[in-house]
């Protein structure tokens, strides 16, 4: 399977480059660029997520649900690249995710425990995950719902707090938050970086979000976008890098 490409961080540059001296926002630094990059890639990260609540509320409501459904699948697809899962030993009472495990976790997807293989059946239960400290205390006075072994939950805070405690090693499956890639495709743990006449590290976020890296940038710096003459001259700038992408 081959890798998967990240958007050029030269292309972006070039072209928001050139959208600045059109608006005459004037010269865009190194520096500049890559605080505007990384920020302009978490975002555009970001966005994603609240883009699947708004998918799934469209979907629920019956608009549109077949186009819908597309970008929802893309989008997934597109955020697998950053599901990961660590193990965790619980120290002081708690799981922590602060350290170095966790340490690039941006979002929970799901919790279990640790769990082992015994007679071919695993062991791995799931734990249900909580947000809400009033709603958790009602769940551990509960005579009816409070928690097992069999059916564990999870406070998520600063740190994870998992009940019963008698749980001491969990699994947690996340989101990271996106870095960087080579040229070669393979992750980077660098940062996203442009650099003059060095070895730039591309945006991890792939390919297909290069026009979306360009004018979120753009709009950070300040270039107005609004305007008919940037507009024309960034979608021809646009239509250059799809066709180059294309030969």
């Amino acid at each position: 399977m081959a890798k998967t490409m990240g958007a050029s961080v030269v292309t972006v540059y070039e072209a928001v480059r050139d959208l600045a001296n059109k608006d005459q926002q004037g010269f865009v630094s190194d520096n500049e660029f890559n605080s505007f990059a990384r920020l302009a890639q978490l975002n555009i990260f970001n966005g994603l997520f609240d883009e699947l609540k708004d998918s799934k509320r469209l979907s629920r409501s019956g608009f549109n649900p077949n186009r819908d459904k597309d970008r929802r699948k893309r989008i997934l697809e597109d955020l697998s690249a950053f599901s990961t899962t660590d193990t965790v030993t619980k120290s002081s009472g708690v799981f922590s995710m602060t350290g170095a495990s966790g340490a690039d976790m941006a979002r929970i997807i799901s919790i279990s425990t640790a769990g082992s293989i015994l007679l071919d059946q695993s062991t791995t239960k799931p734990i249900e995950i909580c947000y809400d400290e009033e709603k958790i205390e009602r769940i551990l006075i509960s005579t009816i719902s409070a928690p097992t072994e069999e059916f564990p939950v999870a406070l998520i805070s600063d740190d994870i707090h998992v009940f019963p405690t008698t749980i001491n090693k969990i699994k947690v499956r996340y989101y990271r938050y996106p870095m960087g890639r080579s040229n070669t495709g393979a992750t980077s743990d660098s940062a996203v970086t442009y650099t003059t006449g060095g070895t730039s590290i591309d945006f991890e976020l792939p390919e297909h979000y290069t026009s979306d890296l360009i004018y979120e940038i753009a709009r950070m710096i300040g270039i107005n976008l609004r305007d008919n003459s940037v507009s024309q001259f960034a979608g021809e700038e646009l239509a250059g890098i799809k066709q180059s992408e294309t030969l």
